[in-house]
């Protein structure tokens, strides 16, 4: 038996030794295997092989530049990642996932006061995050339909109904997309916040999210669903343009409705940390400020919740850079602002 003892420790040696020299050989995965592991995670399917082939492609483009991003970037502020868009061309997610109309200026606004209530602020709370004070319900996802516009306004009128009543209430996007189509507003193929504060008000009040359902396609008016308002408002104000400092005062009161220029490959990939760009102001998206803070290496941020759901950046919110050197601040952020009032 002691004659075994010397064998069974070498065996142990070359055991180890051998997973050792296996682990080593096993190659990163494929970026077919991690394809793969995303159309699982996913639950994506194509419809032929022709189809997941072109997608395929895609994804490895991506994964390619988040991956050279990432590393070429050390310095940088925030991340990006691979997320349930990844397959998307950057020309693809925009007609899909954006959809707000730069035309401030075409409006007739019959409910919109000149007035800034919150002009003569002289101090504000040095953070704000009005999900902490139950003003922000879950992030919502608009599917592909260019709807962004009647999110970003259900955001902040659900948010003002909070602060006025009490009560958080999940409001009905699709109220907007099916019975607001008389102005700017059409749906899925765009619109404005201030058309959509001009519905609200005219049609006295949303409906719930639960009485009419979110769907993520252009339908016919449910008049029957959209007759029980469960929130209404009075009227809207906009924000002073260009003016980060203005925009300040309005977010430290209540969540503001933003328009951004999100058309870029890293907002698309965004995955977390301060976004700094790049970006432009080509306006062409809706989300809401819920919030302002200043990161632990001392960059201040907006806080803001978008509409592409909870894998998109940080649980589906992106934190962006504020008190920038360009007046419309980062990615045309105080270009166009406006909450409701009630």
């Amino acid at each position: 038996m002691a004659s075994t003892t010397p064998c069974l420790a070498l065996l142990f040696v070359l055991g180890i030794w051998a997973f050792q020299v296996s682990s080593r050989s096993i190659p990163e995965a494929s970026m077919s295997d991690k394809f793969e592991q995303w159309m699982a995670s996913y639950g994506r399917v194509y419809q032929d092989a022709f189809e997941k082939d072109k997608r395929f492609q895609i994804f490895k483009e991506n994964v390619e530049y988040i991956e050279s991003r990432n590393a070429g970037h050390t310095a940088k502020k925030y991340k990006l990642g691979v997320n349930e868009f990844t397959d998307l061309t950057n020309e693809e997610f925009k007609s899909m996932r954006n959809g707000y109309k730069m035309q401030r200026s075409t409006i007739v606004a019959s409910s919109k006061t000149s007035s800034f209530r919150y002009e003569n602020v002289t101090a504000v709370p040095s953070s704000m995050d009005w999900r902490s004070k139950g003003a922000v319900t879950n992030i919502k996802d608009q599917g592909q339909c260019g709807c962004c516009w009647a999110f970003s306004a259900v955001a902040a009128m659900e948010g003002i109904t909070k602060l006025k009543t009490g009560n958080l209430v999940s409001l009905s996007e699709q109220e907007l997309v099916d019975c607001d189509i008389n102005g700017e507003d059409e749906g899925c193929s765009g619109g404005l916040m201030d058309d959509a504060f001009e519905f609200i008000i005219s049609n006295k009040g949303l409906t719930t999210e639960s009485s009419y359902p979110y769907q993520g396609v252009d339908g016919t008016c449910n008049k029957k669903a959209a007759a029980n308002h469960a929130a209404q408002i009075t009227g809207y104000e906009d924000v002073p343009s260009n003016s980060e400092s203005a925009l300040l005062k309005a977010v430290a009161n209540q969540p503001v409705s933003v328009a951004i220029d999100a058309g870029g490959a890293d907002f698309q990939n965004y995955k977390s940390g301060v976004f700094t760009g790049e970006c432009g102001t080509s306006l062409d998206h809706g989300v809401t400020a819920v919030g302002y803070g200043e990161d632990d290496d001392g960059t201040k941020y907006w806080l803001v919740k978008n509409s592409w759901g909870t894998s998109w950046g940080e649980d589906g919110y992106i934190r962006m850079q504020r008190d920038i050197d360009a007046e419309e601040g980062l990615c045309g952020i105080a270009m166009e602002a406006s909450y409701p009032t009630a």
